[in-house]
């Protein structure tokens, strides 16, 4: 298997140095923030007014393809998708859908790090509005609390359910829980398939994607090791 492989301890493009075509950077794959890039009126429209209006701009796609949109299968096809990108895989963009996460007391005094492996997620990619399907791989070591283990499984999805780039996915996971968790020591591990690699431009249905953030103790070349051959057993 070829993998392109990252390490994310700072992000990717100096926009004073590199000029790139918007295909360009849609083609590399290239990152412009760590931020989603959002409009500051993103959440003046309700849901139901968003899924309406998407709703008529995706008929309009479909008519320009050429479909026909009396037959009884395609008819209902773009209230479907608006109803999706609202709802489902993009409902990460809205804040109110940030999981609400409880913290314990880590009461066993347990020091060493705890892992959650093989957390899957789908996301999109922004480029090309096409799936990114992936492994997450999470590891912290508690400053005195601990998150429930289901919680760090709805952090993933919250930030890959919006149109992604992974190596903003692979930072917000990591900043998020290094907030939440008051601590450096957080360590997250992405490895995936963009379907825009695999199903168009070189069409290279082999290749994943790994990134990879470490914060903390885990910059050390022993906990760093220790983290990799746990995910890798």
């Amino acid at each position: 298997m070829k993998q392109n492989e990252i390490s994310l301890n700072s992000l990717l493009i100096d926009s004073d140095r590199f000029l790139l075509t918007d295909e360009e950077i849609g083609d590399n794959h290239v990152a412009t923030s760590i931020d989603t890039p959002m409009r500051e009126d993103a959440f003046d429209l309700s849901d139901l007014e968003k899924i309406k209006i998407i709703e008529g701009h995706f008929r309009e796609i479909m008519l320009t393809l050429g479909l026909d949109l009396t037959d009884d299968s395609l008819r209902g096809t773009p209230n479907r998708v608006a109803k999706m990108y609202i709802e489902e895989i993009f409902s990460g963009l809205n804040p109110k859908n940030e999981p609400k996460v409880a913290m314990f007391e880590n009461k066993y005094g347990y020091k060493e790090m705890l892992i959650e492996k093989n957390i899957s997620f789908y996301s999109n990619c922004e480029h090309h509005f096409v799936p990114i399907v992936g492994k997450t791989h999470i590891a912290y070591i508690s400053s005195g609390k601990v998150i429930g283990l289901s919680k760090l499984n709805r952090i993933v999805q919250y930030y890959a359910k919006r149109p992604q780039v992974q190596e903003r996915l692979t930072i917000q996971i990591a900043k998020h829980l290094q907030k939440v968790l008051a601590s450096e020591d957080v360590a997250v591990f992405i490895d995936a398939k963009h379907l825009c690699v695999s199903s168009r431009g070189v069409k290279d249905d082999s290749t994943s994607t790994i990134t990879s953030f470490y914060g903390g103790k885990f910059q050390e070349e022993n906990t760093k090791r220790e983290f990799l051959g746990s995910i890798q057993s």
